[in-house]
């Protein structure tokens, strides 16, 4: 092996490890929230000593665990967006509700790690463009009088975000019935009412089948 390998392979490796870590940590944190860097380290595969050469201590550890999810929501809402450019507002909004819950409800303590009050900032900030598209849908949606303009659509945009966050930190996600009350909800803050909500809901049945 070349003198040059043996860097590549060490920064490969550790490229790894460090997926290897915040797989293990939201999987771990998935499960119990107060795990202790310890026990996703066993996870992982590693030593304590070696998840310290990546990360400093179990705050910075959750921080990346946030950053990665937060990925996977802006992904969503990126997708979203683009597939709904000529949707009714309501129906992007339902769907973005139903994808979201989805992706949460696979690591569902983590997620209410991500939303609860000491990370919450944290979370703000990486989910910046999520915000940016659910902030477009709305005003598109008060454009077209589908979505209620007693309120400026930042305003909206932010009842429909602490909803969400609520609802996430609050209810165990997992149960079908669930993602069904997650999207009626949001379309009720939005200001559908509940026979309206349920029309939609009926008339898009994807919305809360498979992805």
């Amino acid at each position: 092996m070349s003198t040059q390998q043996v860097p590549r392979r060490a920064r490969r490796d550790a490229r790894d490890n460090r997926t290897g870590i915040l797989s293990a940590a939201t999987e771990t944190i998935a499960r119990n929230p107060h795990a202790s860097i310890d026990e996703i380290a066993r996870n992982a595969g590693l030593s304590r000593r070696a998840l310290y050469g990546h990360f400093d201590d179990r705050e910075a550890l959750v921080r990346e665990v946030i950053s990665a999810g937060a990925v996977r929501f802006n992904a969503i809402a990126t997708e979203i967006s683009a597939q709904s450019q000529a949707t009714d507002s309501r129906v992007t909004l339902a769907r973005l509700t139903s994808r979201l819950w989805k992706e949460a409800s696979h690591v569902q303590v983590s997620a209410a790690v991500a939303l609860d009050d000491a990370h919450i900032n944290d979370t703000a900030a990486a989910l910046a463009p999520l915000r940016s598209e659910l902030l477009q849908v709305v005003a598109t949606g008060q454009a077209a009088g589908h979505l209620r303009t007693d309120v400026t659509a930042p305003t909206l945009a932010r009842l429909l975000e602490e909803t969400a966050r609520m609802m996430v930190t609050r209810i165990d996600p997992a149960p079908e019935p669930q993602l069904s009350l997650a999207v009626r909800t949001v379309l009720s803050v939005a200001g559908l009412s509940w026979r309206e909500a349920a029309d939609l809901m009926h008339e898009y049945s994807d919305l809360v089948g498979a992805n």
